[in-house]
């Protein structure tokens, strides 16, 4: 879990040193240095703090996914009201699809099709994931 890379790009693209960063952050300029050099982890609030400066994910951040705020794209294509009233697993299954590269593929496949034939294809996909679950 070293976000030493992801956070050194990060402050490089916005031209910040770790001075100027550690001021920000409200923390030591030592402190961005070993992050940086992976000697140590922030904790959870201070991870949070930084993805928030940068406008990024913490997954981004772990390097758990490559796309830095999957919340801007949801939010500009899914209107607020739609997605606030979706609940944490509704959240992350919309964030999964928009932040995987296949997943992405198939919404773009499925752009145009009918409601009738849309169902047609959920049904086939879970029969598929269906078929490859009982065989493991």
């Amino acid at each position: 879990m070293s976000i030493g890379r992801r956070l050194k790009k990060l402050r490089k693209e916005a031209e910040l040193t770790q001075a100027k960063l550690a001021k920000e952050l409200n923390i030591g300029e030592s402190t961005i240095s070993l992050y940086e050099s992976g000697n140590r982890e922030p904790d959870y609030q201070i991870l949070k703090r930084i993805a928030d400066y940068f406008n990024v994910s913490v997954d981004y951040l772990l390097e758990l996914t490559d796309e830095k705020n999957p919340m801007a794209k949801l939010e500009k294509v899914i209107p607020n009201q739609v997605l606030n009233s979706l609940d944490d697993e509704e959240l992350d299954l919309l964030i999964n699809l928009v932040s995987d590269k296949q997943r992405k593929v198939l919404l773009r496949a499925s752009e145009g099709l009918t409601d009738k034939d849309l169902v047609k294809a959920i049904e086939i996909i879970k029969l598929i994931t269906d078929d490859e679950e009982v065989g493991k």
